[in-house]
């Protein structure tokens, strides 16, 4: 074995025998200990990437407008759909009051919405 196999092999236990230590010290209530350059490298790798399991706002719009049309005889030609974070906001008229509950629950059914602010009024 060369030098440079027999360093990575070595590298790799100790990154191992860390982050068991590190484990362990966490079960036994003690603070991990961190070597300093690896702080840098697990700021980065938590900050770095979407959320797991988040859909993008212009997907969740789409998608409650397309759980609108499923509706029987739902008027959503003058509902206005807005998406923060999945939180989704209902805006507009409908022509009859039965219709206001009926969008909010289509648009709670759909994934990735984590809540429904319903603000639709009927239209006289």
């Amino acid at each position: 074995m060369n030098a440079n196999g027999a360093r990575r092999i070595a590298g790799a236990l100790l990154a191992f025998a860390f982050a068991f230590a590190g484990g362990a010290a966490n079960a036994s209530g003690q603070a991990p200990t961190i070597a300093p350059g690896q702080a840098a490298a697990l700021k980065v790798a938590v900050g770095s990437g979407p959320r797991r399991g988040r859909r993008p706002d212009s997907m969740i719009v789409t998608d409650v407008r397309r759980a609108f049309r499923r509706v029987p005889q739902l008027d959503a030609s003058r509902i206005r759909v807005h998406s923060h974070f999945g939180s989704v906001t209902l805006n507009g008229t409908v022509p009859e009051t039965w219709m206001i509950s009926r969008a909010g629950r289509a648009a709670r059914q759909v994934h990735g919405v984590t809540g429904v602010q319903n603000r639709l009024t009927a239209r006289r």
